[in-house]
């Protein structure tokens, strides 16, 4: 379910939104745009596949993998990440994507 609204910025860090099961919570000027909803959605299905608190537990550990290694931005070395970035702007995706699909996204 997605939710339309201006605290998305905050929850999401400055960016225009944030997957929280089962929400996904998108500023409202951001409403028209695919790409934000595809790309949470992407997020929804992931967290889904793993129950939910196994996701946040893996988004957090391969956040600090990132820090650890020194990326520049951790945040996109993230599979989930890297995942949804790469098919947000696939219309298609999600009735393609096959189980676990995240997990082709590792380095």
């Amino acid at each position: 379910m997605v939710v339309y609204t201006k605290l998305a910025r905050w929850m999401s860090g400055g960016n225009g939104g944030i997957a929280l099961w089962p929400f996904a919570f998108i500023v409202p000027e951001l409403k028209n745009d695919k790409e934000i909803y595809n790309h949470e959605q992407i997020h929804l299905v992931q967290q889904r596949e793993l129950w939910v608190i196994p996701f946040y537990v893996l988004y957090v550990l391969f956040w600090v993998q990132g820090l650890f290694r020194r990326d520049v931005v951790a945040y996109l070395s993230i599979p989930f990440e890297r995942e949804a970035y790469t098919n947000q702007d696939d219309p298609y995706y999600l009735g393609d994507r096959k189980p676990f699909a995240w997990t082709d996204y590792r380095e």
